[in-house]
């Protein structure tokens, strides 16, 4: 059997200590898939989320319906959701620090905020 296909390059302990939280709009699932139709960006975004944990990057979906307290918690997260309401969603934080807001972000973008917090 083949090795797996990775889409970015991250050290061994870059990964190891590397936290990516997606802080979703309300949605059906967990994950966006489900229904009669899916929609190609949360299928993206599953395909994505998908390979950073195949890379030991640890990855945590939130929803503010399912995990309220995870949004209370996060003072940066509860501002954007106060002063932009569900257009704030979603929100991406990597290493504890908000990377993008009202859209998901791209592989790259994601890997390029895990670099930066390696390098501080």
């Amino acid at each position: 059997m083949s090795e797996p296909i990775t889409f970015f390059d991250l050290s061994a302990q870059t990964a190891a200590n590397s936290q990516v939280e997606i802080f979703d709009p309300p949605m059906c699932c967990p994950t966006g898939l489900c229904g009669p139709t899916l929609d190609q960006t949360l299928l993206d975004v599953s395909e994505m989320l998908l390979a950073l944990k195949a890379a030991n990057v640890s990855v945590e979906r939130y929803q503010m319906t399912s995990h309220p307290n995870i949004f209370i918690q996060n003072s940066e997260v509860m501002r954007l959701v106060r002063e932009r309401q569900m257009e704030a969603l979603p929100i991406t934080v990597v290493q504890g620090r908000v990377i993008k807001v009202g859209a998901y972000p791209t592989l790259a973008e994601i890997q390029s905020a895990l670099n930066e917090g390696s390098a501080s």
